[in-house]
């Protein structure tokens, strides 16, 4: 007879297990938490939220690096006219710094247009997201509380800008669970780590069920996923497995950490049958493959990502996040601006294609897609003829489309140069209250005890914006 630890090595051989499934698959038992169906003792469990959710599903753009607002969604005329004009601020990014006792302003390197019947203002640096504004909620008027990568991203990602917490896609999926449980709740798709790493799709001291899987693309997205026997082996391995299970279940039923153990293994079996169909793109049409600009066969690129999020909340994934770490670089560019027109280039068809994709196939709305950047870039430098442009936490842009979202809108203002909001700001506590609203969770509500108090994605802080909501 075949020994029990050499059962359960078999039968988890190649098996997707997240981590944090075999170290934390617990029942929420938070006083915050939202009740699962009865009888259900399952964190994936699908659960209602709050109230009346506007969208099931969320599709996370993060265009990591810092995004220069005064050149792609935040229109400033002053900026042209006044190029070259000194300004005195007590910028965090200049205070100290050599070289930068002097600064002026700097004109943006594209031109702005208004598109569709809302008439919103985009530069030229995004062609085919600016064909998509009337379905679009632009917010000009953000800010974060850091200029530094790392504490901008984690805040973006965790509402902390300072220590590690549940990112918002962990949130997401503690609240609603999953729709398709034989799929994660939270996808992260990345060709590399971001600022922050893992922390921005961890769990952190939400049930490990809860964390982000990280999809790598290319030939093997998620290592592992093919089963090492064949299946009508492994099905027999696994009863038998069950079997002893139980029986050990049986004699400690009131431990939850087993009994949600027990149901790992379940949910690693039909990961195997559920992600080689769900990364398969043979049967996709060569007409949606060029929307996406994505040559066939191809496994790489974010046409790729953008296709697989689509194919991936059409599965019933809750919450995906596409992080644009690709070999175009990030959008950091301190040394020369024009770095803009390259990485724009990467993105703004695939993702105008994510909208329309999801449109045309009546996924849009259910579907809040989010796109939002760490922080902008200075409408100032140290000389009127700099190349590149600083970190700014001061104002930055983000939008939001899909599932719940007013269509063809512009929120806030930034001054006449884009330097400070000027009206209606919406830090990111605010937003990530918006994007909760939007799925049917009042993040003052969504909570979870640890270390003897209740936590939550936006601390003691956050509005929803209502405005921007259809």
């Amino acid at each position: 007879m075949m020994p029990r630890r050499q059962v359960i090595q078999s039968a988890v051989a190649g098996s997707l297990l997240m981590p944090g499934i075999l170290q934390q698959l617990l029942a929420d038992d938070s006083p915050g938490a939202i009740e699962p169906p009865p009888g259900v003792n399952d964190p994936l469990a699908p659960r209602k939220g709050h109230f009346p959710a506007k969208a099931k599903n969320v599709i996370f753009l993060f265009m990591t690096g810092g995004v220069s607002h005064v050149d792609s969604f935040d229109h400033k005329p002053r900026l042209y006219q006044d190029v070259g004009k000194e300004v005195k601020l007590d910028h965090p990014e200049i205070k100290n710094r050599p070289g930068y006792e002097r600064i002026f302003l700097k004109r943006p390197q594209w031109d702005f247009q208004k598109h569709g019947e809302c008439g919103t203002e985009v530069s030229t640096l995004f062609p085919h997201v600016a064909g998509c504004v009337d379905d679009i909620a632009l917010i000009r008027s953000m800010h974060t509380d850091h200029s530094n990568h790392y504490n901008a991203t984690l805040g973006m990602h965790t509402g902390s800008f300072a220590f590690a917490r549940p990112s918002i896609g962990a949130w997401t999926s503690y609240g609603l669970g999953t729709e398709n449980r034989n799929l994660p709740s939270f996808v992260t798709i990345a060709p590399a780590q971001t600022y922050a790493g893992t922390q921005v799709y961890a769990s952190d001291f939400l049930p490990g069920a809860h964390q982000g899987t990280l999809v790598v693309p290319g030939a093997e997205p998620i290592a592992n996923v093919a089963p090492r026997v064949g299946r009508t082996q492994q099905e027999r391995e696994l009863a038998a497995l069950s079997k002893m299970n139980q029986k050990h279940l049986a004699t400690r039923s009131d431990d939850p950490q087993l009994a949600a153990r027990i149901k790992s293994f379940e949910t690693a079996f039909g990961m195997q049958m559920a992600v080689p169909d769900a990364f398969d793109l043979t049967k996709e049409s060569d007409a949606t493959l060029q929307l996406y600009g994505l040559p066939r066969g191809s496994s790489s690129g974010f046409g790729w990502q953008c296709l697989m999020a689509r194919r991936l909340v059409e599965r019933g994934v809750r919450f995906v996040e596409l992080i644009d770490t690709g070999s175009s670089g990030n959008w950091d560019s301190h040394g020369d601006m024009m770095d803009h027109a390259r990485l724009a280039k990467n993105v703004d068809q695939p993702i105008a294609a994510l909208l329309k994709d999801l449109k045309s196939r009546g996924l849009f709305e259910d579907t809040l897609v989010v796109w939002t950047t760490e922080f902008g870039r200075t409408p100032f430098n140290n000389t009127a003829e700099a190349k590149g442009r600083e970190h700014h936490n001061w104002a930055f842009s983000s939008w939001l489309a899909g599932g719940g979202v007013k269509r063809g809108c512009a929120y806030g203002e930034t001054d006449e140069y884009g330097i400070r909001v000027a009206k209606d700001g919406v830090h990111v506590h605010d937003f990530h209250a918006t994007i909760l609203h939007l799925m049917g969770l009042d993040h003052t509500r969504l909570t979870y005890r640890h270390s003897g108090r209740d936590y939550r994605l936006t601390d003691i802080h956050g509005n929803v914006v209502r405005d921007v909501l259809a």
